[in-house]
């Protein structure tokens, strides 16, 4: 069976970002060529600087968010039997990643799977993958609206999610899939959030007001830049109090 293929975050802004490059680059040549090179300087060096961004946010994609993952699961030192919550899986790289330490439990992926936010973006997709990994026998998908989750209270006891929640549009409605994501926690539960610039410490002012325990807001470093240091991942974690 072939390996498992994870497709490329916000695959239209990789493009355009790229097209964007390339006319830099070939009004610099032009530039060189009509007027000097003095004058082709600005065009050459903003395409080169632009194209260094895009390698950035081309190793987060493809690489640095694997590695930042695999360190953050390796953190959490499973037992091996939870039932973890993956909101906004995609095809599965986070998913997968802590399935594979749950040989006892069961991980479950939400999402809408839209093409704009991964390429290949699929339920079938993510099963293949599970295949591929070797674990679809504890991986289960479904879709679902993360301000609405289809799951009972206290469902799960650890939940996750990996550069999905800012997608939404609106601070209310992403305020409201916060309370989703703690209200499926079990008691002393866990929960992990991965996003952009500032958005988790939106998040971690909602868990605030729910009175969430260790509420701590990091950077998961230059692995997980999107084009620059002003772009950063950042983790948020909370835990649910054991007793009400």
């Amino acid at each position: 069976m072939p390996g498992a293929r994870y497709g490329m975050d916000a695959p239209y802004g990789f493009g355009f970002v790229g097209l964007v490059v390339l006319g830099f680059w070939v009004t610099g040549l032009v530039m060189a060529v009509t007027a000097g090179p003095a004058a082709a300087l600005p065009a050459l060096v903003s395409g080169t600087l632009l194209a260094g961004c895009l390698a950035l946010s081309l190793h987060a994609t493809l690489r640095g968010k694997f590695l930042v993952w695999r360190d953050v699961l390796d953190e959490l030192d499973l037992r091996g039997d939870e039932r973890l919550l993956d909101l906004g899986c995609g095809r599965g790289a986070v998913l997968l990643a802590a399935a594979r330490r749950l040989p006892r439990g069961r991980a479950v992926g939400v999402d809408l799977w839209r093409g704009r936010d991964q390429s290949g973006n699929t339920p079938a997709a993510t099963l293949r993958n599970a295949r591929a990994e070797g674990v679809a026998d504890r991986v289960r998908v479904q879709g679902g609206d993360l301000r609405r989750l289809p799951y009972a209270e206290a469902s799960f006891d650890l939940v996750v999610s990996s550069l999905t929640v800012h997608t939404i549009f609106g601070a209310d409605a992403r305020a409201q899939a916060i309370v989703e994501a703690y209200r499926v926690l079990r008691p002393g539960g866990r929960l992990l959030i991965a996003d952009l610039a500032r958005t988790p410490r939106e998040y971690a002012a909602v868990l605030a007001r729910l009175n969430a325990q260790d509420i701590h807001v990091r950077g998961l470093g230059w692995r997980a830049w999107w084009g620059s240091p002003w772009v950063p991942t950042r983790l948020l974690t909370a835990r649910k109090p054991a007793t009400p």
